[in-house]
């Protein structure tokens, strides 16, 4: 009826829009279900936009762009969507810093962490290096035992023979030691490719005079193209050879009996026995050669010890 005053109920701005989806949806025969498949987003999201509880999304940072996504979908006007994304933003309420850091502050907090862990590194690091170089650098190489050296239990033993009573002891008078030459250096211990065997071998061999001075019916022949380490010992225990021969060298010693032969570089070394050569791979343990020159019924051939 004319000049009727029109009562206009005060209706939520978010309730409106999200009933103008709702039934944009339901006009259209879609679920909500569906709905959320074909958009890909969450069930949760839509439902809430229908119900325009904008605080209840966690995401608000994509909450326009779920806003204006699912209004295109169910076909509602451009103008009606843009105004909504104008009034929710205007409704969020901007940031505001509630403190403040003073930049030294910053500063402390941000390489307090890193400056930890050097110091720490250099606590522990630098004297783990020191001691290693320290230690490293006051190894005295003289203090190595030559391999023919007498033992220190003979010495000591020598040292504490009794005498007559009252007498005093007399130091021990240090002989001048003969010239060697380069091939009859003793090796040094650390040197050895050799354990110790057993006790016996503490007892220094006796050292016999130059091969070549010796005779007998069989002969072994060694010839070497690098620096080794040789020893050869005949059946009584006497050194017939010991020490670090140089390449080049070529030496025959004759025998009626077995010798030991022990050889370090095997792989600078040739081999032969009664003018027969002796393949060394059979008697070779890492680089070095461990054989006998063994006698047969008038044979010499070499054999494993």
């Amino acid at each position: 009826m004319e000049g009727t005053p029109v009562n206009h109920a005060h209706v939520d701005p978010d309730v409106a829009f999200g009933s103008r989806l709702r039934a944009a949806r339901e006009a259209r025969g879609l679920e909500l279900e569906t709905c959320a498949h074909a958009l890909k987003l969450p069930l949760r999201i839509l439902r809430k936009l229908e119900q325009g509880e904008y605080a209840g999304i966690d995401s608000r940072v994509y909450l326009a762009s779920y806003i204006g996504k699912y209004a295109q979908h169910l076909g509602i006007d451009e103008v009606a969507i843009q105004s909504e994304l104008a009034r929710i933003r205007q409704v969020e309420p901007p940031l505001v810093a509630t403190g403040g850091i003073s930049h030294s502050r910053f500063l402390l907090d941000r390489y307090a962490t890193a400056a930890t862990y050097v110091v720490l590194t250099l606590v522990f690091a630098v004297p783990t290096i020191w001691f290693g170089v320290r230690s490293t650098l006051d190894r005295d190489l003289s203090h190595l035992t030559p391999l023919d050296a007498s033992p220190v239990a003979q010495q000591d033993a020598q040292a504490k023979a009794p005498g007559k009573p009252g007498a005093q002891p007399v130091a021990p008078v240090a002989k001048a030691p003969a010239p060697q030459s380069a091939q009859d250096q003793p090796l040094m211990a650390s040197m050895t490719p050799f354990p110790n065997l057993g006790d016996d071998g503490m007892q220094p061999p006796k050292v016999a005079a130059p091969a070549a001075d010796a005779a007998g019916g069989h002969s072994l022949t060694l010839s070497l193209s690098a620096d080794s380490w040789v020893e050869v010992i005949g059946q009584d225990g006497t050194r017939l050879e010991y020490g670090l021969l140089p390449a080049g060298t070529s030496k025959t010693w004759h025998s009626d009996q077995p010798l030991d032969v022990r050889i370090g570089n095997v792989v600078g070394a040739q081999v032969s026995i009664d003018g027969q050569p002796v393949a060394l791979d059979g008697f070779r343990h890492a680089n070095v050669a461990h054989f006998r020159m063994q006698i047969a019924d008038g044979k010499a051939a070499a054999a494993s010890l």
